[in-house]
């Protein structure tokens, strides 16, 4: 046997102006839109429903819940936007932690997943072979430019296995400018030291004579002093 649903109270169901006027405490006029129902909530409550009016929220609705007790006048008891079956709404809730798990379990197994498809496709020594290294590296270098394991020897002045001075003429002509310098001032030298050589001949040349002339000094003195004793001498006679 099935019970029969009590009947609504009519003076709930009379309540408009009533619920019309608790709205009109929390929300303007002109959002209020004319009624469009009512839900029966059970133990003597309905909620009455009306149409809403503000921008953003369509399918919802205002709601006043109301309620009477015996032999007295129907009371509202909760006023709410509530939206309807058809209403947009936020999804649903997802705590943070919930969240993070989902994420780091997503990037693991995309992680695994690469790090497996690498190894299928990859070389698993991870070298390239000789034949790799010559599509790489071109043409260019000589057997004697590569290491024994097969890398370009690197001299000073290379980036990256770059000859710099190749790629910068200038830089080139800069070198060769350098080096006529660098003979310039080699034959500068070789000249400065001739001069040097040519003075200190000179020099001794200087020395000898002045030599000569002390010897002939000498000489003359001597010869002076014979003179004088020969003076002397007849002086005695």
């Amino acid at each position: 046997m099935t019970s029969m649903p009590e009947p609504v109270d009519e003076r709930l169901l009379g309540a408009s102006d009533l619920a019309r006027a608790a709205l009109r405490e929390v929300t303007s006029e002109a959002s209020i839109g004319d009624p469009v129902g009512y839900l029966d909530e059970g133990d003597g409550v309905i909620s009455l429903r009306f149409a809403n009016r503000l921008a953003g929220y369509p399918g919802w609705f205002w709601t006043v819940s109301v309620a009477r007790v015996e032999d007295a006048e129907p009371t509202v008891l909760e006023v709410e936007l509530l939206p309807g079956d058809d209403a947009l709404v936020a999804p649903e809730w997802v705590p943070w932690a919930v969240r993070l798990a989902e994420y780091q379990a997503t990037a693991r197994a995309s992680s695994a997943g690469s790090s497996g498809s690498d190894l299928e496709d990859g070389d698993d020594s991870g070298e390239l072979d000789e034949d790799e290294i010559d599509e790489v590296l071109g043409d260019d270098l000589d057997d004697d430019e590569l290491d024994d394991d097969g890398s370009p020897i690197l001299h000073a002045g290379d980036l990256d296995g770059v000859d710099i001075d190749e790629l910068d003429p200038a830089a080139s002509d800069d070198d060769e400018d350098d080096e006529d310098d660098s003979d310039e001032d080699d034959s500068d030298d070789e000249d400065d030291s001739d001069d040097d050589e040519d003075d200190e001949d000179d020099s001794d040349e200087d020395d000898s004579d002045e030599d000569d002339s002390d010897d002939d000094d000498s000489d003359d003195d001597e010869d002076d002093s014979d003179d004088d004793s020969d003076e002397d001498d007849s002086d005695e006679d």
